[in-house]
């Protein structure tokens, strides 16, 4: 006897990378439905179709118009995000859509405002911060247990290969993204930038492999970013994906490295269990989102300033100097 399914919360996916195995995981977990699917390359959507046991569609169109799809998980490359997440708006579907979220700041205010007038949710997949220990430090910050906050750093060493890399443009909007809408939860905003990049191991892919940003903020701390996909860390206290908050009365750690599985992930060498598990805790707020039962995180407000960021650092390095924000 099959079972009656029909009563759960129905997700559709436009984009069917590597990032919809884990967001169709947490679906599962949450208790929704993957209704469907929809990628440019048939051969991805019919294995993912048939991985997932969901209907595949042939456009993102018809995606859209299917009636028993409630939300749309865009997950596809940024350049296309802002078409189609303002495609599941116009088809009153709330959204999730990956980071970075758009090109630049314009296609996010539309996104925002299109949202506000259908009285949708249209959530940033800022999964990071979906971490209840990153919840736990962003409480303490704020409840004055570390006092002045003086430093944060936030700092990404994961080797990908040139293969992999190119599908990205660059680890700056790949990765430091990530770093802006993190730094922006836990310390607020910035006010200066200075930044350097580097390719240091490519040989055909052009963007960067490496960057570093400092940052001062607002509220007088200084913090410094690091992403780069040119090496990993395997020392003793590796430098994965690692953050350090200093206050005067205290300070905080988070890293990857607490839980690891040793067998290798899509990518990576092993696999790194917090990065799944925030997509998975994501997903679950996304749900309560939508319900009316809570309150994203990160918004499409947060999802803006984390692009002037992005776009800060651009300027810094075509300036070559300090820039404000």
């Amino acid at each position: 006897m099959s079972l009656d399914r029909s009563n759960e919360f129905g997700v559709g996916f436009i984009g069917a990378g590597d990032i919809s195995l884990y967001h169709a995981a947490g679906i599962k977990k949450a208790g929704g439905r993957l209704v469907g699917l929809y990628d440019i390359s048939l051969e991805r959507a019919e294995g993912r179709s048939a991985e997932f046991e969901c209907s595949q569609y042939n456009s993102p169109e018809q995606l859209v118009s299917d009636p028993n799809i409630e939300a749309v998980y865009v997950l596809t490359p940024l350049e296309s995000h802002f078409s189609n997440v303002k495609l599941a708006l116009e088809a009153n579907k709330h959204v999730l859509v990956e980071k970075p979220v758009g090109i630049n700041i314009a296609e996010i205010e539309e996104m925002k405002s299109l949202s506000e007038e259908r009285g949708l949710i249209c959530m940033p997949g800022h999964n990071y911060i979906y971490d209840p220990r990153m919840v736990e430090i962003k409480r303490s910050i704020d409840e004055g247990d570390f006092g002045k906050l003086s430093s944060v750093y936030i700092l990404y060493n994961i080797h990908h290969p040139e293969e992999v890399a190119k599908k990205y443009p660059g680890v700056i909007r790949q990765v430091m993204t990530h770093h802006a809408y993190t730094l922006l939860y836990l310390a607020g905003e910035p006010q200066e930038i200075q930044v350097l990049k580097q390719n240091q191991h490519y040989q055909e892919f052009q963007e960067e492999d490496m960057a570093m940003a400092n940052l001062r903020m607002k509220n007088g701390a200084l913090a410094h970013l690091e992403v780069s996909f040119a090496t990993d860390d395997h020392s003793s206290d590796p430098w994965s994906f690692y953050i350090k908050v200093l206050g005067s009365k205290g300070s905080a750690r988070y890293s990857y490295n607490d839980v690891i599985i040793n067998s290798p992930g899509i990518v990576h060498s092993h696999t790194y269990s917090a990065y799944h598990r925030t997509i998975e805790n994501e997903v679950a707020h996304f749900f309560e989102c939508v319900r009316g039962n809570n309150e994203p995180l990160s918004s499409l407000d947060d999802a803006i300033k984390s692009q002037r960021i992005i776009e800060g650092i651009e300027q810094s390095i075509a300036k070559g100097r300090t820039v404000t924000i």
